[in-house]
C-alpha cells in the first residue's frame, strides 16, 4: 500500500486516490490549487482546469469588499463572465447557513452559468458546496480569512430545522487560496483558524476511543494526515499575530490538509470533537434567542481550553462498574426529555427524534460500551497520553496570539456552557468525551469543573 500522509497537497490531490488497508478508498474531489500571495490572480486558471467558461459568484456583503470585486475583475480581464449574488442576512445579525440562505442562492441563480464560485469562508463555502452539488455544477472557493478547515472537506456544516448538522456533499473542485488577502482579515477570524486546528488534538484522541469503545471506523493513516497538518500550524501561530502572509500560507495548508483528510475519511470525525459541540450548541442557542453567534473557530478554541481541561480530570479517573451501572439505572426519561426542551427550545423535537433512532440511553448499549471501556481503560489512558499534548503548552500557544480562551471572554454564560457540555451527546450520534463519562456514571461531576 502506498502511504499518502507525507505527500504535498497537489500530490494528495491525484486522480485515482489511493486504496488502504483501512478498506475506504480515499480520494479528494479538489482539482485545482493554488495558496500563495496574489493568488487571486489565479483564478481564471482555476475555472478552466474544472471546465468553467462563467462564473456565478457567491458572497456576503463582507466577503464581496474583500475580494469579491477583485474576483470579478480578474475574470473580466480574462474574458470570464460573471454574475454575483450577495447573500443576505435574512433577519439575522450575520447570513446564517440554512435552508433560507440557500433558497435565496436557488432563486437567485443565473442557469446561463457552469461554475459556482464561493467567495469567503465557511458560510459561503458551506452554502455553496450544497448549492452546487444540487445543480450538478463545479465549484471553486475563494478564501478571504485563515478562520476554518472547511475549504477541502466533502461536508457542509448546516443549520437544518434549527439544527447544526452535517451535510456530507464533496469537496470544491477548485481552491484559491491568496495570503496576502487573507492575512488582512480580521484578526478574530485569523484566530477562529488557529481555534479550529487546535481542536484537532483532541478530534484525532477522541476517533481513537470511540473506535475501541464503539467499533467506529478509523483510519491510522488519515489520522496521521490529520496530525501532520497540525504540527504545520502549530508551528506558524505566533505569525498570525503578525498578520504574516507566509505564516498565514503555513496555516491556510494545514487547513487544506485537515480538510482532505475529512474528504479520505468521507466523515468530519477526525476534525471535529466534543470541543465543536461546544460550538454547534452555542450556535443553536443563538439562533434560537436570535441573538448574533462568535465564529465557530473562537467558540471552538474556548471548547478545546474545557475540553483539554476535562481530561486533565480523566487522567486520574479509575471506572467504577456499580457507579456507572448505578447512573444508567437512576436514568429519568421524563427528566431527560424536559432538559432538552428547556435547553433547545423549539427544536427539541428534532433531538428527541435523534435518539429514538441512536438509542444512546439504551440500557442493554450502555452496558456493552461499559464492558469495552472497563476491559481497555489503559488502552484510553495511552491514547490520551499518545495523542493530547501538555495543555499549557497547547493553551499558551494559543494565548500568545491573543485569543480567548474562557466562555466570560466571548459572553457565555456558566449555566450555557453546564448546558453546552451535557447536552452534547444528545445533538448527533456520535462518541465523545462527554459520552464516555456518561457512560462512567460522573458527567455531572465533571460539569462541575466548569
Amino acid at each position: 500500500m502506498e502511504l499518502f500522509e507525507n505527500l504535498s497537497p497537489r500530490e494528495l490531490m491525484r486522480k485515482g486516490g489511493f486504496d488502504c488497508e483501512c478498506g475506504v478508498h480515499h480520494e479528494a474531489a479538489c482539482e485545482y490549487l493554488s495558496i500563495r500571495r496574489g493568488a487571486i490572480e489565479d483564478l481564471p486558471e482555476a475555472v478552466r482546469a474544472v471546465g468553467g467558461s462563467k462564473a456565478f459568484i457567491v458572497c456576503d456583503k463582507n466577503t464581496w469588499k474583500a475580494a469579491g470585486e477583485k474576483a470579478v475583475q480578474v475574470l473580466e480581464n480574462a474574458g470570464i463572465a460573471s454574475t454575483v449574488f450577495t447573500v443576505k442576512e435574512n433577519g439575522y445579525p450575520k447570513v446564517e447557513p440554512d435552508e433560507t440562505s440557500l433558497g435565496q442562492i436557488a432563486m437567485r441563480f443565473d442557469t446561463s452559468c457552469d461554475v459556482i464560485v464561493a467567495v469567503g469562508g465557511g458560510v459561503m463555502n458551506d452554502l455553496s458546496k450544497v448549492f452546487s452539488l444540487d445543480v450538478k455544477l463545479p465549484q471553486i472557493v475563494v478564501g478571504t480569512a485563515p478562520s476554518m478547515d472547511g475549504f477541502a472537506s466533502n461536508s457542509s456544516s448546516m443549520v437544518v430545522d434549527g439544527v447544526k448538522s452535517t451535510l456530507y456533499n464533496r469537496c470544491p473542485a477548485g481552491i484559491v487560496l491568496d495570503t496576502e488577502i487573507m492575512a488582512q482579515a480580521p484578526m478574530r477570524m485569523l484566530w477562529a483558524g488557529l481555534g479550529d486546528m487546535a481542536a484537532k488534538y483532541i478530534s484525532v484522541c477522541e476517533w481513537r476511543i470511540s473506535h475501541l469503545v464503539t467499533g467506529e471506523y478509523y483510519c491510522p493513516h488519515v489520522a496521521e494526515l490529520m496530525r501532520r497538518a497540525l504540527k504545520k500550524i502549530m508551528a506558524s501561530a505566533e505569525g498570525l499575530a503578525r498578520r504574516d502572509p507566509d505564516s498565514v500560507g503555513a496555516v491556510a495548508e494545514g487547513l487544506v490538509l485537515s480538510g482532505f483528510a475529512m474528504s479520505f475519511a468521507r466523515i468530519s470525525r477526525p476534525a471535529s470533537g466534543l470541543e465543536h459541540y461546544f460550538s454547534h450548541i452555542w450556535d443553536m442557542m443563538a439562533l434560537e434567542r436570535g441573538k448574533e453567534a462568535d465564529l465557530h473557530g473562537i467558540h471552538v478554541g474556548v471548547g478545546t481550553a474545557l475540553t483539554m481541561d476535562i481530561f486533565e480530570g480523566i487522567k486520574q479517573l479509575r471506572p467504577d462498574r456499580e457507579k456507572a451501572l448505578a447512573h444508567m439505572a437512576a436514568f429519568d426519561q421524563s427528566a431527560w426529555e424536559k432538559e432538552i426542551r428547556r435547553v433547545f427550545g423549539n427544536v427539541a423535537d428534532t433531538i428527541l427524534d435523534i435518539e429514538k433512532t441512536a438509542k444512546k440511553n439504551d440500557p442493554a448499549k450502555h452496558a456493552a460500551r461499559l464492558d469495552r471501556i472497563i476491559s481497555g481503560w489503559d488502552e484510553i489512558r495511552q491514547i490520551i497520553a499518545d495523542e493530547l499534548p501538555e495543555k499549557d503548552w497547547l493553551l499558551g500557544k494559543m494565548r500568545s496570539t491573543g485569543m480567548p480562551l474562557s466562555p466570560a471572554e466571548i459572553g457565555i454564560s456558566r449555566q450555557d456552557t453546564v448546558d453546552a457540555f451535557l447536552r452534547s451527546r444528545d445533538i448527533r450520534d456520535k462518541y465523545m468525551t462527554s459520552s464516555l463519562l456518561w457512560d462512567l456514571g460522573v458527567i455531572e461531576e465533571f460539569a462541575e469543573r466548569l
